[in-house]
């Protein structure tokens, strides 16, 4: 199968961050389909280009993995100053991506796959289906607009109705949608008019590929003395300081948390990383510890070398809907989860029986659940990292979860 897919933030070979795209695409093409990405030049967390794609509109990729073609459009790099710099960060890939769809892909693809957010990748999308004639799938990874107008991101109201408007059209017009939790499948169909019969749910999942060869060969104790954190337990966080991650709390807890061995670790970038920084300055913690960006594997050694692994994002009812990608890595790790995220994550995790829940920006529950977790003994937490493990091995395995969206993307073109 040839299979064009369109993700404005597609990562880099080593980035550490939510890599489930580049993870399916590899499988994918291990299994003899070809796969061209169409995607921003622009990292979905610092906001900037890599010196390699400076002054350049397009940045193509070849054998980017085996079977796998990358296409790098041009991105404003406004995206982190301002509203407008944000939507021009938006509509730059807009028209990036449709020319670079139109022009730059040299195959005749049996189906399109746009992931979403940003929710106008779905303009490409409709463009190059038109175009080309063949289907396209739209993904919600998040859902968008409400997640943008809940964080503060979208304010404008006449963007805001064009954004509403766009998404029943875009759903319309896709021949199927995935929506990667049941909470977004519920809420298309009953309060946005998806037929069921449109919809399927391949969800977010745990990479045990690269968890299970470090397992065996990492000498975490060796690690840890490296890193100088022997006598520390380390709750890490991994992904984006941006706003609707709300890392603020963590420090705010840290302030309560001087009289323990906790030792905060994040991993990552983002808009407001810089101010983090200052913020524990400031406040002359020694209890914080910001880590740059590192490649997956580097990333696994951290979680593997931690304590517990947290997951945190705003209090509101938007991202009770959503599963967070660290969670499952830190499944995938054996380690307790700390998950700051109500509704469907705090489900899975307690279902799981893999960690403890906290309300988001609650700093007594916060500062209790973290001292509960500092009382268990090593057995107890092992216990419950040992439970998320086996509970994403049989649920969220992403090959097995990758097999399936290649079945489905099958049938629809088959029955189209």
């Amino acid at each position: 199968m040839k299979i064009l897919l369109i993700h404005q933030y597609f990562l880099e070979k080593n980035d550490g961050g939510g890599s489930r795209w580049n993870e399916i695409t590899r499988h994918w093409a291990s299994k003899g389909n070809s796969i061209t990405v169409i995607s921003g030049m622009v990292h979905y967390a610092s906001g900037k280009k890599p010196h390699k794609y400076k002054g350049k509109w397009i940045y193509i990729d070849k054998g980017f993995y085996n079977n796998v073609d990358v296409i790098r459009t041009h991105v404003s790099e406004a995206y982190n100053k301002n509203f407008l710099g944000r939507l021009w960060a938006y509509f730059s890939f807009v028209f990036s991506g449709t020319y670079a769809g139109l022009f730059k892909c040299d195959r005749k693809y049996d189906i399109i796959v746009a992931t979403s957010p940003p929710l106008f990748v779905g303009i490409i999308a409709y463009i190059l289906s038109k175009f080309r004639k063949i289907p396209f799938v739209f993904e919600v990874r998040d859902l968008w607009p409400e997640s943008a107008i809940d964080t503060g991101v979208l304010k404008n109201q006449f963007l805001i109705k064009f954004s509403f408007w766009f998404e029943r059209f875009i759903y319309k017009r896709a021949i199927f949608i995935n929506a990667l939790t049941p909470a977004f499948k519920e809420k298309l169909i009953k309060e946005k008019g998806v037929s069921e019969h449109k919809i399927t749910m391949i969800p977010n999942a745990a990479d045990f590929s690269l968890a299970e060869s470090l397992i065996d060969t990492l000498d975490v104790k060796e690690f840890r003395r490296i890193n100088n954190i022997e006598d520390k337990f380390v709750i890490t966080y991994v992904g984006a300081h941006g706003v609707a991650n709300h890392l603020i709390q963590l420090i705010e807890v840290a302030e309560r948390l001087r009289d323990t061995n906790v030792l905060f670790q994040l991993i990552g970038d983002g808009m407001l990383k810089e101010y983090l920084i200052d913020e524990v300055k400031t406040r002359k913690l020694e209890n914080v510890r910001f880590i740059d960006p590192v490649p997956k594997s580097e990333v696994f050694k951290y979680i593997l070398s931690s304590d517990v692994g947290t997951s945190v994002l705003k209090k509101n009812d938007t991202f009770k809907t959503i599963y967070s990608n660290k969670t499952f890595d830190y499944m995938a790790c054996k380690k307790a989860v700390l998950l700051l995220i109500d509704g469907v994550s705090r489900e899975l995790v307690e279902t799981a029986n893999c960690g403890v829940y906290a309300e988001p920006e609650n700093l007594d529950d916060i500062e209790k659940k973290i001292r509960h977790l500092l009382a268990l003994s090593k057995n107890e937490l092992n216990l419950m990292g040992i439970n998320g493990y086996n509970y994403a091995k049989k649920y969220f395995d992403r090959v097995t979860l990758a097999e399936y969206y290649l079945i489905k993307l099958k049938d629809v073109r088959k029955n189209r």
